[in-house]
């Protein structure tokens, strides 16, 4: 394991200071004297590190490598959050091991309050310093490391908070966890940009709905770029030739950091789907009016699986086993993904 190894980051908008925020931000001022404060403290693990999960995250990842099983066996590094996190119950309760403070309440409370109330994950960055076996109990603490002064994003204005979670197994650092969001105003439309109704007395125009922008980061870019030239690339581990997707950093089988990438023919099957009826939204919806649609994970030929929609057949014909072939799908002037069609007959 490499100490300091980014294990995850979700795409941070791009963020500038705000125009005079450096001399008004009385808020900042508030804000910042809550760095150092802990967001959480004696917290608990709910269970202790067990072979069940970790055996599950492996077959959700795909992840292969022997040193996930067996009687030795260590828990996968990224797997550092998953001992810490308390489940979907409703709001913490004092005894729910959870060890959240009331200051970090306290301030996303004043965020709240001043106006930013909407919330996007932007990153966060992993250090592993010893590896969790079955059977370790996990504590840990966290504090609000840093705000950030006023920022502009695409997204809105507003405020990044970092919090930084030390991870104890048996009372030994084990690890840290950096998580970082920002804490927003929504940037409000600019009206010029709407097109006007061609009567007085038409509809105003509906604006087109558009599918999220995918996150391109450095690890994933020779994807997206394949799939500018309408072409699906697979990473391929150059130490042992085992083939990965999603696109990773290192290889889940022999831990290798060195790849090259092999083209996949196209071909494939629905390992399995689901079908979306809530919420609507009208850009997953070929007919455009929000769903019902389909979901599908496709094995392809090759052996790996990618989620992806199917086109040539109404979403409830959309089968386990049904076989599809890769084509690409331009949604949006902006935007072209990889889809799957059902082959004829199929």
């Amino acid at each position: 394991m490499k100490p300091g190894t980014r294990a995850g980051q979700a795409g941070a908008p791009e963020a500038s200071p705000s125009h005079g925020a450096e001399a008004s931000d009385q808020l900042y001022e508030r804000l910042s004297a809550y760095a150092g404060r802990p967001a959480a403290t004696a917290g608990t693990g709910r269970d202790p590190v067990n072979a069940p999960m970790i055996r599950h995250w492996c077959e959700a990842m795909g992840d292969t490598s022997p040193a996930y099983r067996g009687p030795d066996a260590i828990a996968p590094p990224t797997m550092l959050q998953v001992w810490t996190m308390r489940g979907l119950s409703a709001d913490p309760e004092p005894d729910d091991g959870t060890g959240r403070s009331a200051a970090y309440d306290e301030i996303l409370r004043l965020l709240d309050g001043a106006g930013y109330t909407s919330v996007v994950a932007t990153d966060c960055e992993q250090e592993y310093l010893r590896p969790l076996r079955p059977g370790d109990l996990i504590t840990f603490d966290a504090v609000i490391e840093s705000v950030s002064r006023r920022k502009t994003t695409k997204l809105g204005t507003g405020y990044f908070v970092t919090t930084r979670m030390d991870v104890h197994a048996d009372g030994e650092l084990a690890g840290t966890h950096r998580f970082r969001i920002l804490k927003y105003r929504p940037a409000q439309r600019n009206p010029a940009q709407r097109k006007p109704a061609q009567r007085k007395t038409a509809e105003p125009e509906k604006e087109p709905s558009l599918r999220p922008r995918p996150v391109i980061n450095r690890d994933n870019a020779g994807f997206w770029a394949g799939v500018a030239e309408h072409r699906l690339l697979i990473q391929r581990c150059t130490g042992c030739a085992t083939l990965r997707f999603p696109w990773l950093p290192g290889c889940n089988a022999c831990a290798g950091q060195e790849w090259d990438t092999v083209e996949a023919s196209g071909e494939g099957t629905v390992f399995s789907h689901v079908v979306m009826h809530h919420p609507s939204f009208p850009a997953f919806d070929p007919s455009g009016e929000g769903g019902p649609y389909a979901v599908a994970l496709i094995e392809l030929t090759e052996g790996v699986r990618i989620v992806g929609n199917v086109t040539g057949v109404p979403y409830d014909k959309v089968r386990v086993g049904l076989p599809v072939r890769l084509e690409f799908l331009r949604t949006d002037p902006d935007l072209e993904l990889p889809v799957f069609r059902a082959s004829e007959g199929g």
